[in-house]
């Protein structure tokens, strides 16, 4: 059936817009099922006509019968009355009884009766035809009383097998409408089974039929937010639906060239950038080596404040490349399986050293849970918060790093990571603005200001959400507390 459907869907042309389309699918998925209740009309309306034939002959046959029997009855006092009366005004009325009785006996001869039927009628007719051809034959032989009953016995007994037609006639006509109504109840259900397995059939070619350039359409989406620009977009479907297509190319080859021009423009800075800093930087170091000459202590102190801002730009000048760079990466995600303890015991060990010279006490405390994430992207965003926690907690402090699975399931839920330090914390005023790009809090660690260019943050806010996640401070007692949600599928 999924074969059909797929075949049905490749081969069907598309309507100009995409409500024709869905109007066009709503009818071909009605056709069956139309056609399924007209046919079912047709024969409730066939079983009603052959009802109603029914419920009329019975009629006609219970009719004839009830007069047949009245018929018999006056035969039988009129034939009574002739043989002991030679009176020819009976004769006249046993005629007039017999023209009637020969009447009903063709309306009954054409009904629907059987060989049996049709013999028993026959025999009663003869045995009626006998007794009229006795007491009105000229000359009128002299009757016997008795013979003369023995006929009419004969006769009434003849007849009730006449009388039973009608009772057979109806008995038939309701095994006939029984056989019928089941015939019908048959083919019925016949025709849901296949209407339904047809409307199935055409609905799945639908629903891949419209399916397939909103599919199109996704995947372009997808590609553009992949960043990926070198594949070209096309969408097949109804004519608003193409339309939207080339304007996703165009908008596709429109972002190809701000990336290249971005990319063009970040090159020709960094190198503008660097050309003129390098040679501060190697003057000021020249300086300082007293190269040029001895150099006095105030001199010496502006050596020292050109080639400390120098280093400083230089690294700004990086920082900002790096975060171009993650916002790029960001942006092509690739997600693999990842065991969260693992991936936060790494992350932490490369921290080690660099808590242990603070007299740090680095803790973890992660669960073992799986999720699917980009590995590299992932410890980037670990790296930075720990980085962060082990720069601004004050000698012999603390830095924790839970992990966690929440909800149900090896797949279901969230994964969640907490970085926790005994630094100085956050204000309230600045935890709105602490993953802004650049933005640099007041707080101090106890060796004085700790310096940075506020890219860390925002990087990490970028990837986080690039996973679907999200990332915010908590309030709850002192120090840092960094809370990062990820979806774990």
């Amino acid at each position: 059936m999924l074969d059909a459907a797929k075949a049905l869907a490749e081969t069907l042309p598309y309507p100009r817009s995409f409500l024709g389309l869905l109007l066009t699918g709503f009818t071909l998925v009605m056709v069956p099922l139309v056609g399924a209740l007209a046919y079912s009309a047709w024969n409730t309306e066939q079983l009603a006509a052959q009802s109603g034939a029914a419920v009329f002959t019975a009629s006609r046959a219970a009719r004839a019968s009830r007069s047949l029997v009245d018929r018999i009855a006056a035969i039988e006092r009129v034939a009574q009355r002739l043989t002991v009366l030679n009176d020819p005004r009976l004769a006249d009325d046993y005629a007039r009884v017999h023209r009637s009785f020969r009447q009903l006996a063709d309306e009954i001869a054409q009904l629907p009766i059987d060989d049996a039927q049709t013999a028993a009628l026959r025999l009663t007719v003869e045995q009626e035809q006998s007794l009229y051809d006795l007491l009105t034959g000229e000359p009128r032989p002299q009757l016997d009383t008795r013979a003369v009953g023995e006929r009419i016995d004969r006769l009434v007994e003849s007849a009730r097998d006449v009388i039973a037609i009608s009772n057979r006639i109806a008995d038939r006509e309701v095994e006939g409408l029984q056989s019928k109504a089941e015939q019908v109840q048959r083919g019925l259900l016949l025709l849901v089974f296949f209407s339904t397995a047809v409307a199935l059939i055409i609905a799945l070619a639908l629903t891949r039929y419209i399916a397939r350039p909103i599919s199109e359409i996704d995947a372009a989406i997808r590609q553009l937010g992949g960043a990926d620009f070198s594949r070209d977009i096309a969408v097949r479907g109804p004519e608003d639906l193409r339309y939207l297509g080339r304007r996703l190319d165009w908008l596709r080859r429109r972002l190809e060239e701000f990336e290249t021009q971005k990319n063009r423009f970040l090159r020709h800075v960094s190198h503008e950038l660097k050309t003129p800093l390098t040679a501060l930087r190697e003057g000021a170091e020249l300086l300082h080596d007293r190269v040029a000459g001895p150099l006095t202590p105030t001199q010496q102190q502006v050596v020292a404040i050109l080639r400390d801002n120098s280093v400083k730009l230089q690294r700004l000048i990086e920082e900002l490349l790096d975060y171009q760079r993650a916002l790029h990466a960001a942006a092509s995600l690739e997600m693999k399986t990842v065991m969260l303890d693992e991936m936060v015991a790494e992350a932490a060990r490369a921290h080690e050293l660099a808590a242990r010279s603070k007299g740090l006490r680095l803790v973890l405390e992660a669960q073992p849970a799986r999720l699917e994430a980009d590995p590299d992207k992932l410890r980037s965003v670990l790296d930075n918060l720990i980085s962060n926690a082990v720069k601004f907690t004050p000698v012999g402090g603390t830095v924790t790093v839970r992990a966690r699975a929440s909800g149900e399931g090896d797949a279901a839920g969230s994964a969640v990571i907490e970085v926790i330090d005994s630094g100085p914390g956050i204000p309230d005023e600045e935890r709105e603005s602490i993953f802004d790009l650049f933005f640099r809090g007041r707080s101090k660690a106890e060796s004085g200001p700790v310096k940075g260019s506020g890219l860390g943050l925002a990087i990490v806010r970028e990837l986080v959400e690039a996973h679907g996640g999200r990332i915010a401070v908590v309030g709850e007692g002192g120090g840092g507390h960094f809370r990062v949600t990820l979806p774990r599928k």
